[in-house]
């Protein structure tokens, strides 16, 4: 076999395995394993390493949803058993960086470069950007699985008032914590990864340690934007007949903060497009 048809034959082998273990678990519906077989097609057979990345955010963020059904189940008013995706949610959180990959693609083929701005700035922003928004939506995701499992009382990130758990823009230190670990693990397993896939002088390497901090910048940066979105663009409200926080007015919900102007989907979109950029510029800086 052709070792250019080699790579994309194994994407689409691990893809479909975990897309039907994911539909069999309920992490996925029928249209999110579909769309995100694509998505992870596309990944792995590009770079190995921009597959690893992606399911990483997907098997962390999966395990972390599961993790405390049964409180969560108490708080979020949108609950689904397993974390159920489907096709909508799958491309809001991978959209934007399988757009990346294709146009690295489609620049660089697929190998496997260093970041090193000095040898190519293109290849480096847009690896920079990839690595940004995975660990936005990594570190948004653990963020909002561990944080509303914490016993400290949230507050609004905009006024830092108490407010109530699962309010949108509520945030904790646990839940801030848990996004700079989420992002950290994105530029880890990138770093790592590429001790094996790389040639890169040994200056250069040493360099792409930095990966690491500024991951976990991202992924605290990506959640607190995130978090101040939700709290002034999307709406939240106690309802008082379920005894939980909404998303949407009724006369039956109280007003605790935001306007109806962007759901979560789109927050997530907006969220991960903006801490994109700024990882992508950011990596032009330092690499």
């Amino acid at each position: 076999m052709e070792a250019n048809l080699f790579q994309p034959l194994v994407a689409a082998i691990i893809s479909a395995a975990i897309a039907t273990r994911s539909y069999r678990k309920k992490s996925l519906d029928l249209s999110g394993a579909i769309s995100g077989f694509a998505v992870m097609t596309i990944h792995i057979a590009v770079n190995y390493r921009f597959g690893a990345v992606l399911l990483v955010f997907f098997f962390t963020s999966s395990m972390f949803t599961k993790y405390g059904e049964d409180k969560k189940r108490k708080v979020d008013a949108d609950f689904k058993e397993g974390g159920q995706r489907n096709w909508i949610q799958v491309l809001f959180n991978s959209g934007i960086g399988t757009c990346l990959v294709l146009i690295a693609w489609k620049l660089g083929g697929t190998q496997d470069y260093c970041l090193d701005s000095k040898v190519s700035s293109v290849m480096t922003s847009l690896i920079g950007g990839i690595i940004g928004h995975y660990c936005c939506c990594n570190g948004d995701t653990w963020s909002s699985e561990l944080g509303i499992l914490s016993d400290e009382q949230p507050r609004l990130v905009t006024t830092f008032k108490p407010v109530r758990r699962g309010t949108n823009g509520g945030v904790t230190k646990a839940g801030l914590l848990a996004a700079a670990a989420g992002g950290s693990v994105i530029g880890l397993t990138f770093v790592f990864l590429g001790l094996f896939t790389t040639n890169c002088t040994f200056n250069t390497a040493l360099k792409q340690l930095l990966l690491i901090p500024l991951s976990a910048l991202a992924g605290l940066c990506g959640s607190l934007i995130d978090s101040i979105l939700g709290a002034t663009l999307q709406y939240s409200g106690f309802c008082t007949v379920r005894n939980k926080v909404v998303g949407k007015p009724g006369p039956s919900v109280k007003k605790i903060s935001g306007f109806s102007i962007l759901d979560n989907n789109a927050v997530n979109l907006v969220s991960v497009f903006l801490t994109a950029v700024l990882t992508s510029i950011t990596c032009l800086y330092i690499f």
